[in-house]
């Protein structure tokens, strides 16, 4: 054994290796790209050769681990919460197929939405699906759950879903690992068909058993070894339900050991039983959980109406966004002394375009032309170029989701918006964007899209991007016209040939495509160290 320090990103990662994966499925997407960059990196990972290449999306990603667990090998699927949205028809079917190899879908929450759309709880899903959800509350936890989660996976034959959020993700602790790793666990493939055939008459089979499972899957939440209950001095107390991260902060007020009683839920289906213990011997409830009101709501429904259940939704904790040490304090009824305020001279920093980033001469150029059409709308979508909706560009009118650009400029075309204008970036294009092409094309909507393509995944660090190099022998194979395919590149000194370009193209009645191309700043820069580094040598 030994001790490491760990992002819990990277605790996940490693605990995998550990437990003998065969591969990692994911697109990146903070706060859980960290996980999948982990076991790329990690030497036993390059050794075993295990499979690390990213996907186009979290939809293809756990498909692929799916097929992966079909073969016999254990394997996880990585994504942050959005993504388990595009991933949901998969993922929710793959509770009927079952597994036969180990497969853990992690998914990584944004309380906050430091990084996000929206702060949806990926719990939702785990019981919608009605699988269970793992929801560790340390780096320690996180690394431990994999071998567990694995195990658990393969006995009851059902993919595990876990769930994280970005404080336990991107925040580092002491973990104990093993000195050595379990060897790649591989069984034999999948023999049922009848299982892995999703027609009516096997699905109602299916379905039923998992019907029939959940009281089994409860109870194994009520043995988890990672649930605890802590036992007040005092009689009566109020009571605590922490949910995963919420643990710790409820333990770091030093007055709650002794003076609450406290049940910590790492596992679910909810353990109803050890709910209703907890309710039995305590005066009221308070429910710590970081993300929506999961648990408060349905406790509710398992205890009485009218038994004391505070938490989210009475107001004792804030209604929205992440849990905070100090917030929590305040519901246990803590007063927190505040030793500092934030100084006067300090002042908030908005994110921002890189200097020396390609999307800059992108908007620049843009709005240079749409200024001459007062009803242009620009559609955007998700990435670094989102950053357009902020001073000094203020280019964009949209960002919904992964590939809503082309969709949302068609459809706003379809009922007379002219011009309409897509912005997309290369990762996304691939990720959500070619259907919304194919649909555009096919009704010969008068639309321009703007592919900008920085040859990477940008936003998350730079990761490979699915299309690099392909994009113009895409557009052509979907039916874009080759004359309004256009590659620019974008730089100052080109601003003429861009503006005039995208003139022509807006007047264009069809679909049309202009990609500028131009490697990410950042990338590039790294390259070129590495470049000077390697000189040296």
């Amino acid at each position: 054994m030994e001790k490491k320090l760990l992002l819990g990103d990277e605790a996940i990662a490693l605990g995998a290796i550990h437990a003998g994966i065969r591969g990692v499925y994911a697109y990146p997407g903070t706060p859980s790209t960290e996980i999948t960059e982990y076991i790329q990196q990690h030497p036993l990972a390059r050794e075993r050769n295990l499979h690390c290449t990213w996907c186009t999306n979290e939809k293809t990603a756990v498909e692929a681990a799916l097929g992966a667990s079909y073969a016999g090998a254990r394997v996880i699927a990585c994504m942050k919460h959005v993504g388990l949205n595009v991933a949901a028809d998969a993922f929710v079917n793959a509770a009927i197929t079952g597994v036969n190899g180990g497969m853990i879908v992690v998914v990584a929450d944004d309380p906050s939405m430091h990084s996000s759309q929206n702060e949806q709880d990926s719990r939702f899903y785990g019981k919608f699906s009605m699988i269970t959800t793992l929801e560790p509350s340390t780096q320690q936890e996180a690394y431990d759950m994999m071998e567990y989660g694995f195990e658990l996976s393969e006995r009851e034959k059902l993919p595990v879903l876990m769930r994280i959020v970005m404080r336990l993700a991107h925040s580092r602790a002491a973990v104990t690992v093993k000195g050595k790793a379990d060897p790649i666990k591989i069984l034999p493939c999948a023999k049922d068909t009848a299982s892995w055939v999703l027609l009516p008459a096997n699905s109602r089979r299916k379905y039923a058993d998992l019907v029939k499972q959940q009281p089994h899957l409860e109870n194994l939440a009520a043995t988890t070894p990672y649930i605890r209950y802590e036992h007040a001095k005092e009689n009566n107390p109020m009571g605590i339900l922490a949910c995963g991260i919420g643990y710790n902060y409820v333990t770091e007020q030093k007055e709650a050991t002794g003076q609450f009683n406290i049940l910590k839920i790492t596992q679910y289906p909810l353990p109803t039983e050890m709910i209703r213990r907890l309710a039995e011997e305590s005066s009221s409830i308070l429910v710590v959980e970081d993300g929506q009101p999961f648990v408060e709501e349905q406790i509710k429904g398992i205890l009485s109406a009218d038994y004391p259940v505070k938490g989210r939704l009475t107001g004792d904790l804030p209604r929205t966004g992440e849990l905070t040490p100090d917030c929590v304090a305040e519901a246990m009824g803590h007063h927190q002394e505040r030793y500092f305020d934030i100084p006067k001279n300090v002042v908030g920093r908005p994110p921002a375009l890189c200097m020396g980033c390609g999307h800059r001469d992108v908007y620049a150029a843009l709005n240079e032309v749409v200024k001459e059409y007062p009803k242009a709308r620009v559609f955007a979508d998700i990435g670094c170029y989102t950053l357009g909706a902020l001073p000094p560009f203020r280019a964009i009118d949209t960002c919904l989701d992964m590939g809503a650009s082309i969709t949302m400029a068609k459809g706003a075309a379809d009922v007379g918006v002219f011009p309409a204008i897509a912005v997309i970036g290369d990762s996304t294009f691939t990720h959500s964007g070619l259907t919304g092409l194919l649909d555009a094309v096919n009704d010969g909507a008068q639309i321009t899209i703007i592919i900008s393509d920085n040859l990477t995944t940008a936003m998350t660090g730079g990761q490979d991007s699915a299309g690099t190099n392909k994009f113009e022998a895409i557009c052509l194979g979907i039916g874009v016209e080759p004359e309004h395919v256009r590659v620019v590149v974008p730089l100052p000194k080109n601003m003429e040939e861009i503006t005039r370009i995208l003139r022509e193209e807006i007047e264009y009645k069809g679909v049309s495509v202009i990609i500028p191309r131009r490697e990410c700043i950042q990338t590039l820069n790294r390259k070129l160290k590495q470049k000077r580094v390697e000189q040296k040598l």
